[in-house]
């Protein structure tokens, strides 16, 4: 059977800091490393030979990826980085404190902006330092495709076209895949393959550095199987 394995990176300095991230790139902490190597140790032991792999342009994600590759024997993978595999962007929010933005707008309106489907967070200002628009990776991209803020649902509609294109027709051909990317663009992918509802997808969530293996029915995206690799740090999954 056909295997897609979703990782997300292990464990940013800025989630240890409880800070909103989105498209900020920040290293990995030890712990993050120590999750991304397990993952490779996992993937390895898992019954299934990987042909193909894809990743954000973000680096913790890259460098999970890496550090797991190299757990697996299998550097040499064939591997696309895209930037419609990025997380989700925070807006004005990213880099401030989750519970500190909570004390000065609300624990209600934080909980809204992080956790509803469709209501992105303010927009960040084009001349703020942390904009995409700065940043050289994304200089080739016209300003009409760089997100100032996103919702998960905006996130997801950044995110599907490219599976469609990319990923989707590699799985039907029986090309076995890792794709190591974030809790909220991984987040989307789940909402498609299980057929998730709206309302339902925000209490979806996607543990650092614990691979979610999903193996289909022959020349099919129907899964027959779903199973997080550490049984210890798994979460919940939708009915499939």
């Amino acid at each position: 059977m056909t295997a897609l394995a979703l990782l997300r990176h292990g464990q940013s300095q800025w989630n240890l800091e409880n800070r909103f991230t989105g498209w900020v790139d920040v290293p990995l902490t030890d712990l993050g490393i120590k999750e991304a190597h397990k993952a490779g140790q996992l993937l390895k032991a898992a019954p299934h030979d990987f042909d193909c792999a894809f990743t954000s342009v973000q680096t913790r994600a890259i460098h999970t990826l890496w550090i797991a590759l190299l757990e697996m024997g299998e550097a040499w993978l064939p591997t696309a980085k895209d930037y419609r595999l990025n997380e989700r962007h925070y807006g004005a929010l990213t880099g401030l404190n989750k519970a500190e933005t909570a004390k000065i707008h609300g624990a209600e309106q934080v909980r809204i902006w992080r956790r509803s489907y469709d209501v992105p967070p303010p927009p960040m200002d084009w001349d703020n330092p942390l904009n995409p628009c700065k940043d050289r990776r994304y200089a080739h991209l016209p300003r009409s495709v760089l997100p100032v803020g996103e919702s998960l649902k905006m996130t997801l509609e950044r995110v599907l076209p490219y599976w469609r294109e990319h990923i989707e027709p590699d799985l039907l051909k029986g090309r076995s895949t890792i794709i190591s990317a974030h809790g909220n663009s991984l987040r989307a992918l789940v909402k498609e393959l299980f057929t998730v509802s709206d309302e339902d997808i925000v209490k979806v969530e996607i543990p650092t550095g614990n691979p979610l293996l999903i193996t289909f029915r022959p020349g099919s995206l129907d899964i027959e199987n779903a199973v997080y690799l550490d049984r210890d740090r798994a979460c919940p999954l939708p009915e499939h």
